[in-house]
């Protein structure tokens, strides 16, 4: 288990993939698949009304002073990677087929992580404050701007988003979220002295989900319908657009001769999507028997980009040391 540390493998992913095989072997069927399905929604409204809670406004306005680097975060974000997944999937749509191109396609379009990327900023010795006001600022945009933007790219696709799923955002999602924040004042506290129900309700919720989308994709057959070549084959566009990513990224950092710190958060929280959002939206806007494949591209890339990003961190950690021991 220590060395699956070391190279950024923890419970929680363990946990994860556990879940997925779950999904597979034990499908939930009939009455327990619909009281599975209630409890899922709840959580995620509860979910997203403890981000509400959470998040607090003033660090937002103070971070967003720093408006190079909150500019470019978002700007790779919501703007280079949208275009890439789009590019990936006319490249390699006929390869991978519909439904998980469809899936690729949401995935450039979800907000940054939060707990991850700002982890992997103070690893590597970056900006931490500004970290936390650019992932904040990308899943405060993103619970609005991510169902739009599905229904911009999808709309002519037969995965499209109709007005009833961004309904269904805006009361499991946004309502609850905006509640959040309206009671912030008088629940903020408690919410975070209580860090522990906080991370229970976040990690139940993804684990909920996770649960959900691939039983269901079980009990529909959906997944003798994908070949495991075409597993493979999501695999390996995953890695690539990955990489494309990161290299995109660093090059902006590079040109843009921001400081170091400030090129930390830019690489970290424009290079990663949050499958915390990306989950509960993907459950709000896609059909419960679809939603499996369409989410697969997230979980791989999630899964990629945490092990990824893990060891970056920790080797920029290393050579900071190195060089402050030279120093």
């Amino acid at each position: 288990m220590s060395f699956l540390k070391r190279i950024g493998i923890d419970t929680y992913m363990l946990m994860l993939l556990g879940t997925v095989l779950l999904g597979l072997a034990l499908p939930a069927r009939g009455i327990a698949a619909e009281a599975l399905g209630q409890v899922t929604y709840a959580a995620v409204a509860l979910l997203f009304f403890l981000y509400g809670a959470k998040l607090d406004p003033a660090s937002v306005k103070a971070g967003m002073l720093n408006w190079r680097l909150q500019g470019l975060t978002f700007a790779s974000t919501y703007l280079l990677f949208p275009v890439l997944a789009v590019g990936f999937a006319a490249v390699f749509g006929g390869l991978l087929g519909p439904q998980v191109t469809l899936g690729l396609l949401f995935l450039g379009v979800l907000p940054s992580t939060i707990q991850s990327s700002i982890a992997f900023v103070s690893i590597a010795g970056g900006n931490v404050p500004a970290a936390i006001c650019a992932a904040s600022l990308s899943n405060l945009v993103g619970v609005v701007l991510t169902p739009m933007l599905v229904a911009l790219l999808l709309q002519a696709g037969d995965g499209g988003v109709d007005l009833d799923a961004v309904i269904r955002v805006g009361t499991q999602i946004l309502l609850p979220f905006v509640i959040g924040q309206i009671l912030r004042p008088w629940v903020g506290g408690f919410v975070k002295r209580h860090r522990m129900l906080t991370l229970v309700v976040d990690r139940g919720a993804i684990l909920l989900i996770v649960y959900s989308a691939f039983s269901a994709g079980t009990v529909s057959g959906l997944w003798s319908q994908i070949p495991p070549a075409s597993l493979v084959a999501l695999i390996a566009v995953a890695l690539i657009m990955l990489a494309a990513v990161f290299g995109a990224i660093a090059l902006i950092g590079r040109l843009s001769r921001m400081p170091a710190e400030d090129r930390t958060v830019l690489f970290f929280c424009g290079s990663t999507k949050s499958l915390a959002s990306g989950l509960p939206i993907a459950s709000a806007l896609f059909p419960a028997a679809t939603v499996g494949a369409t989410v697969l591209p997230v979980l791989i890339f999630h899964m990629a980009q945490l092990l990824i990003c893990a060891m970056i961190a920790q080797h920029s950690a290393r050579r900071a040391e190195g060089e402050a021991l030279v120093s």
